[in-house]
């Protein structure tokens, strides 16, 4: 697929760079470069595009201000020169963050991660016509600027914190860290096999082999279960309790 794109920075020469690099990579078509957030939001709207390189500092109106304008199918890569903004450009949803001065080693990596992104999205859209939420294998997260499919049934837990999502599966041994809210996560995930016990955790029911003590054991680790929750998990016990 060709991914069209579009370049915002206020810097003629950082403009430039990019527009060359865009030029020569064949898996991206240039729609329009931008020597401003303000000139881009007058004219993006009339020329959308799937991609969007967008310097953060800038005058009148910065890069993560016009991110927040952005429509969802355009996703966007930060670039800039300082390296502080990119747990900003995380918390933006942006797909990759790039440092001032841009190499094309860089540049192609984050393209490839576009790339990757996209394919999965057309993926993802191609089966929605025949899916059905019961039926469903995996979910998709966003982790580390990747999108990450998941099995369910390989998910044996999952840990909500402020404004992220720790889901522990039984592949890996370090969790999947993932910005999304435990309300946006319980409400994707298919209640005939996952059950809340707790504010900040939710669990998978086919995986919970102990119960301690008011607590659920995954290995060394130790699930609380509170009063909101315990008569759901307690029901689903008494039904297979022999």
């Amino acid at each position: 697929m060709t991914i069209r794109c579009a370049i915002i920075d206020d810097e003629p020469l950082a403009l430039g760079l990019i527009a060359g690099y865009v030029k020569k990579t064949p898996s991206l078509e240039l729609c329009g470069t931008y020597s401003s957030a303000v000139q881009a939001m007058n004219e993006l709207p009339n020329n959308p595009v799937d991609l969007l390189f967008l310097d953060i500092q800038m005058p009148d109106l910065n890069g993560l201000e016009f991110s927040k304008m952005v429509p969802e199918r355009t996703r966007i890569v930060f670039t800039t020169a300082f390296e502080q903004y990119a747990i900003d450009g995380y918390r933006a949803n942006a797909l990759d963050y790039l440092l001032k001065p841009i190499s094309y080693a860089d540049f192609s990596e984050a393209v490839g991660k576009a790339m990757e992104w996209f394919n999965l999205k057309l993926k993802a859209e191609s089966e929605k016509t025949n899916f059905q939420p019961e039926s469903s294998e995996y979910i998709y997260v966003k982790s580390d600027y990747k999108l990450i499919q998941i099995e369910l049934d390989k998910i044996l837990y999952i840990e909500g914190l402020k404004d992220y999502v720790k889901i522990y599966t039984e592949e890996n041994s370090r969790p999947i860290l993932s910005l999304i809210s435990m309300k946006a996560l319980e409400e994707r995930l298919p209640a005939e096999r996952f059950l809340r016990v707790h504010r900040s955790f939710i669990v998978q029911k086919s995986k919970i082999k102990i119960i301690d003590k008011g607590r659920i054991v995954f290995g060394k680790e130790y699930i609380p279960i509170s009063e909101t929750y315990k008569t759901m998990l307690q029901d689903y016990v008494n039904k297979h309790i022999i």
